[in-house]
């Protein structure tokens, strides 16, 4: 019976490694933050990181399905984060009244942003997914450049007589207890985001744990194992049945969605919503997390998000040098993550436990 159980949690760990370890670093990890928080040991600045470390780690699984799982390299990512950040913020805004509840309020506007991101990515997707490589690449980074364009010409506002928008110029004129939301370049200005920075750290761990749930389940599904199909050899799916066009949507609108959500939170943690910070170096940055933490490694993900959200912060004493400090370790980062070393240190530790797992199996045995 012991070693029944025994190869079972063998089994489980070599199946489910991935989806332990990440759950294992967000659980260990929330508790002991919060103690140093009650105790002082953390500071104001590096508090004041912590949902952004969220939304950052959201940022990089989500977008690790794209590139990781599904094997598309899109540059478009930050796009969907500011179609969340937008409309699940406007969203907050419009209930402040009708619903005083600030987590309610929260949860409905990342919910919506998740709607707005998900229709976005489908109307996107489905003429985009046609490309491969380079060209979809390229084509994506036009979709994160055409949406900052987009928020920076828009005006919302609402009155007593409801919504008012335009396109390119402002042309509607609000009451005197009218608030205008959407100020073209502007974006949500501080006086509509008053009240609005609802944002928690609690509230970015439920959504980091969310996100995790609905990416590592999908990811060791049927649908999951056709999407990691379609990224091997799109052919050879076709020929068994597996419709490449429905898959390769599926991965790419999830991947949107989640990203709306983190939109939505950091959102909602800023004073102002400006469209100019969802640029290209954004996209950048969060396929750097990708990268650095390993192709369809989403605990890696998870590890460089952080490590490099904090890094700048860490290094903040050193002045001048921080950006290069910054600049070397990520170069130090890449190349460890590509040497033999990594590979060989994998292969010592997965011996390592080979043996341990034979010794306890061994013992249970005898003591059997």
């Amino acid at each position: 019976m012991k070693n029944l159980r025994s190869g079972s949690l063998a089994k489980l760990w070599k199946t489910r490694r991935d989806s332990i370890i990440s759950f294992a670093m967000v659980l260990i990890a929330y508790p002991v933050i919060q103690a140093m928080i009650n105790s002082g040991s953390i500071s104001r600045a590096i508090k004041g990181q912590l949902v952004p470390i969220c939304v950052y780690i959201v940022m990089a699984v989500s977008l690790n399905l794209t590139v990781g799982i599904l094997g598309e390299l899109s540059l478009g990512h930050s796009g969907f984060m500011c179609v969340g950040a937008f409309s699940g913020v406007t969203t907050s805004i419009l209930l402040t009244e009708a619903i005083p509840s600030e987590p309610l309020r929260l949860g409905i506007s990342v919910v919506v942003a998740a709607a707005a991101a998900a229709l976005t990515g489908v109307l996107v997707g489905l003429p985009v997914l046609r490309l491969r490589g380079d060209y979809l690449a390229i084509v994506t980074l036009a979709f994160c450049e055409i949406i900052k364009v987009l928020f920076q010409n828009f005006y919302l506002g609402v009155d007593e007589n409801g919504l008012h928008f335009d396109i390119i110029k402002k042309n509607f004129e609000l009451s005197e207890s009218g608030k205008l939301i959407i100020d073209g370049p502007s974006g949500i200005p501080s006086g509509a985001m008053s009240g609005q920075r609802i944002a928690t750290f609690g509230a970015g761990v439920l959504l980091v744990l969310f996100t995790l749930f609905v990416v590592l389940n999908l990811i060791n599904s049927r649908h999951g194992r056709a999407i990691m199909a379609v990224r091997d050899n799109k052919i050879a799916a076709d020929s068994i049945g597996i419709s490449t066009t429905r898959f390769r949507l599926l991965a790419f609108v999830l991947s949107a969605s989640l990203a709306g959500m983190a939109g939505a939170l950091y959102g909602a943690s800023q004073t102002v919503i400006e469209a100019k910070k969802y640029d290209f170096n954004l996209s950048i940055l969060v396929l750097v997390f990708v990268v650095l933490g390993g192709l369809g490694n989403i605990w890696g993900s998870m590890l460089s998000a952080t490590l490099l959200t904090l890094l700048p912060e860490l290094l903040r004493g050193l002045n001048n040098y921080r950006m290069l400090i910054y600049a070397v370790l990520l170069i130090l980062m890449m190349l460890f993550n590509n040497s033999e070393l990594k590979i060989t240190l994998g292969e010592r530790l997965g011996g390592l436990k080979n043996r341990l797992t034979k010794k306890t199996a061994k013992a249970e045995g005898e003591v059997a």
